[in-house]
């Protein structure tokens, strides 16, 4: 991804040690008590709507595809525009049937679905803002989801949500710092932007995350025409 990429600040972190401390670092203390929303929740979320032929945008380290129950040889593709993401989490599903593919779920998705599942999962929180721009990222996933599949995920909302003092310090300074764009995101804005590709949403607030699901695409998905 191109330096002066909008989007490019909030990927450019996943290098090789980070990929590598993930899981026990953003997936144990913070995720438990900055966010207040612990891992189980995301094996369980993913438990519940993940299907073979799996869309994963921005599959982080693979943990969760990792966990989610998928018989051995399902087809998943990842998708994310760091090759160091996609090189670790090729490596780690090597029970799966993985297809990786560089690119930015800003942008029409070079793949051509239709997929049972998708998940942007830790991933609009990342994106530059505002939740406007986002709205055209869960576009672009909901034209290559097949239309009985499932589109869910989480994010960290902004300054709207219950965040502890902790949760508020880790929110500013991974702001300011570009990793995250999401001081604005609400709940109410995050349901938004999946009702315009979405006929079905569902939305819960754990912690200082939202997580949701959407089914049911619609026409006024394509956002990025």
């Amino acid at each position: 991804m191109d330096r002066n990429d909008p989007a490019y600040r909030g990927q450019s972190d996943y290098n090789e040690l980070l990929l590598r401390l993930y899981d026990p670092l953003v997936l144990g203390p913070i995720s438990r008590y900055v966010w207040r929303c612990p891992a189980e929740e995301g094996i369980r979320m993913y438990r519940q709507h993940i299907r073979p032929n799996h869309l994963d945008v921005g599959p982080g380290t693979g943990y969760f595809i990792e966990h989610a129950g998928l018989p051995a040889g399902s087809r998943v593709t990842v998708l994310d525009p760091n090759p160091n993401v996609l090189r670790h989490v090729t490596r780690r599903l090597h029970d799966l049937e993985v297809t990786a593919v560089e690119a930015d779920v800003l942008k029409p998705l070079p793949v051509a679905g239709p997929f049972d599942s998708a998940a942007m999962n830790a991933v609009l929180h990342c994106l530059p803002g505002p939740l406007e721009r986002k709205a055209v990222a869960v576009a672009n996933v909901a034209n290559v989801l097949a239309p009985r599949g499932t589109f869910f995920g989480a994010t960290v909302l902004g300054r709207s949500a219950r965040h502890t003092r902790m949760g508020r310090a880790f929110l500013t300074a991974f702001n300011r710092r570009g990793a995250f764009d999401n001081l604005d995101d609400t709940e109410e804005g995050i349901a938004e932007i999946l009702r315009r590709s979405f006929r079905n949403v569902t939305i819960e607030t754990v912690g200082g995350l939202a997580i949701f699901a959407a089914t049911e695409t619609s026409l006024s998905g394509s956002l990025n025409t």
